[in-house]
């Protein structure tokens, strides 16, 4: 496959993704919310910790609204107003959303408030998109739930056209515009989508336009990868001129000090429950896979999330390094 040069200076982008390779990234929350936002104190030195220590890619997540009938609050933190908290708490790890509900949001703010992370940042901004799964969300923001297809692929569409064009004439149902601007323009010229799962669309409008498909993981068992990459292999098929296109996907762990205890599904198979050795075996079946990123998050484990995150960082981090990102286009804050 030929690598596009189209994130070439992109610093969050070539520190995620190289073609055939598989990196690691953290993901946020660390603790559960049990209804105290005092559990939560203490996260700020363990993301430190992760940024120095390797992970590729620090994440967060969009939930607006807690639906007790969906029992998952999210990271309880506005994502934007977290990212920018990110983008001055670290140095080296891109930032990526996993991931902004597009049709919940207008393209101007979504272009605004992705920019001026990217900038504050230093160009380390790489944004997961879904066009949502929660019901209860879409009425409480007088959104139409049955045709968020159709608002997300509006949405991409605007969001690219506000921040890669110049004074743009816009005419759609989401926006007129004639004559204005948005800025800042992003640092490198693009900032990276990743289509999320399906998001109401087809596989061949996902490898056209997204520039990059962050996919459910399946069972972590080797038929589950052998499916996860017949899916990859699949949808890179479709992608117009054989250009490379990352694929990331993630998994909820629970990380036990024992190296060698057997990888063990929890919780229905949402929680896998391992040590180290067992998760390298995983990550590195991921990797012939075809992945490019893996994400961890940890906040299911009983352990403290500190200790978890040490852990990831000596004993597997150092398997999957991340490349030197280009140096920063803007100042970093």
């Amino acid at each position: 496959m030929l690598e596009t040069d189209r994130f070439a200076g992109h610093r969050g982008y070539r520190t995620m993704f190289t073609p055939g390779r598989l990196t690691v990234g953290l993901f946020l929350p660390l603790w559960q919310y049990t209804g105290d936002m005092a559990g939560m104190a203490g996260q700020g030195e363990v993301v430190k910790l992760a940024d120095r220590s390797g992970f590729a890619a620090i994440w967060v997540r969009d939930v607006p609204l807690f639906d007790p009938g969906f029992g998952d609050v999210g990271q309880v933190y506005d994502p934007w107003t977290y990212l920018a908290w990110l983008a001055a708490h670290t140095r080296h790890a891109a930032l990526a959303a996993g991931s902004a509900i597009f049709p919940l949001r207008h393209p101007i703010d979504l272009a605004k408030q992705s920019a001026s992370i990217d900038h504050l940042s230093g160009g380390r901004l790489v944004l997961g998109v879904a066009s949502g799964d929660r019901p209860a969300e879409f009425p409480a923001y007088n959104v139409d739930f049955e045709s968020r297809g159709e608002r997300y692929r509006e949405t991409v569409h605007l969001f690219r056209t506000l921040l890669e064009s110049v004074k743009p004439s816009v005419s759609s149902p989401l926006s007129r515009m004639q004559g204005v601007d948005l800025l800042p323009k992003p640092v490198s010229g693009r900032i990276p989508l990743l289509v999320t799962g399906r998001s109401q669309q087809t596989p061949e409008w996902i490898a056209e336009h997204a520039d990059g498909w962050l996919v459910y993981p399946g069972a972590a068992n080797a038929d589950g990868t052998t499916a996860l990459g017949q899916r990859v292999a699949a949808w890179r098929s479709l992608i117009p001129g054989g250009e490379f296109k990352p694929v990331a996907t993630n998994e909820w762990i629970e990380l036990v000090e024992d190296p060698r205890h057997p990888p063990t599904p929890l919780r229905g198979g949402f929680v896998l429950q391992t040590g180290s050795e067992g998760l390298l075996d995983l990550l590195h079946r991921w990797q012939e896979a075809g992945i490019n990123h893996g994400a961890l998050g940890v906040q299911h484990g009983r352990r403290p999330a500190a200790e978890a995150v040490a852990q990831l960082a000596e004993e597997v981090v150092p398997h999957f390094p991340a490349p030197a990102a280009p140096d920063p286009q803007v100042p970093v804050w």
